[in-house]
């Protein structure tokens, strides 16, 4: 046994050329015979056979069937070559949407875009405050100025000028001229030396809202108001009014050597 062993190993290829030799009959026999389907033949993965040495014959037996006295068993794979890539078949349906992925990082910031363009231009702002169309100042010095009292029911003089743009003029020593109709803008400062008021007066009637007064101390007797003129050419005082209990004295050099201002200043705004 061991002697045909070692023949099988060194004649394995005129072994494998006797089995193509009878491949036409005997492979096809083993593969067909035996009443086998084509389709089972074709399932086979190994061939088994009984070889008789001396006489250089082999017959396809099954896988456990045993050789007849005088012969060898022996078995090879039938494994074929691959065969040539068949057709590409259609492509098949689309599948099914699947589930939407979760969201990814925040990316980092672009740059600047280029300036957009120019807007429309806004809603006209609100009127501002009333500037001044024209304007005088008119003062006196004490001394010489206002050296009498100031009666009750007198004006006080004013009889100097000082800077004016406009048309508001003096008519005399203490009556000023506003010629414009519109809104002024008053403010006067006496020094005096009683306790007392002083009102502003429009074409000879006291403007009951100017009255200012102090009832104790030295300081000047100060106010600023608004006055309406509806008529052109009015006359403005400044007044001690009347129905008061005393004439007022404008106190000379108040407070030092030197005499002291009493001022009227008047302001058109419109």
């Amino acid at each position: 046994m061991l002697k045909f062993l070692g023949y099988l190993r060194r004649h394995a290829v005129a072994v494998l050329a006797l089995a193509l030799l009878m491949g036409g009959s005997g492979v096809a026999y083993a593969v067909a015979g035996h009443g086998q389907s084509a389709s089972v033949a074709q399932k086979v993965t190994r061939l088994y056979a009984c070889v008789k040495v001396d006489t250089r014959s082999m017959t396809r037996i099954g896988a456990l069937k045993r050789c007849p006295k005088g012969y060898y068993k022996i078995s090879w794979s039938v494994t074929g070559p691959a065969g040539a890539p068949g057709a590409q078949g259609p492509a098949g349906a689309d599948g099914a949407t699947g589930p939407a992925g979760a969201n990814g990082a925040v990316g980092a910031q672009g740059p600047a875009g280029p300036p957009g363009p120019v807007g429309a231009a806004g809603a006209n702002g609100a009127d501002g405050a009333d500037a001044i169309s024209e304007f005088a100042e008119f003062f006196a010095l004490a001394p010489p100025d206002n050296a009498a009292t100031v009666a009750l029911g007198a004006d006080v003089s004013f009889p100097q000028d000082g800077p004016s743009v406009g048309s508001i003029v003096r008519t005399g020593p203490s009556t000023f001229n506003l010629a414009q109709i519109g809104t002024y803008r008053v403010s006067f400062s006496v020094p005096i030396s009683e306790a007392g008021q002083l009102v502003l007066t429009l074409n000879g009637v006291d403007l009951a809202y100017t009255v200012v007064g102090r009832a104790t101390g030295t300081t000047p007797i100060s106010g600023t108001a608004y006055v309406e003129s509806t008529t052109v050419n009015s006359i403005l005082t400044v007044r001690n009014p009347a129905g008061n209990s005393t004439a007022l004295t404008v106190t000379p050099l108040a407070g030092g050597s030197h005499p002291v201002a009493s001022t009227l200043t008047i302001e058109r705004l419109s």
